[in-house]
């Protein structure tokens, strides 16, 4: 949970760069779909392991089906980054 958030943090801080520098630098312009994707990647495992981990704080009924989508979150996460 706290890696994903970190990730996602800085990625945003990347993005904000990024847009800052654009104008000087046509050459970013190429980059912000995939760090878009990777930002958004990582938000959505931040959200689902933050879920999760309630869950299993709270002794919730449903965290068996967070810890699973946890665990599918980061299989799609290696799946996306897996080289082809």
């Amino acid at each position: 949970m706290g890696s994903a958030v970190t990730i996602s943090i800085g990625l945003a801080m990347v993005l904000v760069v990024f847009l800052l520098m654009s104008h000087d630098y046509p050459s970013l312009a190429r980059e912000y779909s995939p760090l878009l994707q990777s930002f958004f990647l990582f938000l959505a495992l931040a959200f689902v392991s933050t879920y999760a981990f309630l869950g299993v704080l709270r002794d919730r009924a449903w965290r068996g089906w967070a810890v699973a989508a946890t665990t599918l979150t980061v299989a799609g996460l290696i799946w996306h980054y897996w080289p082809r």
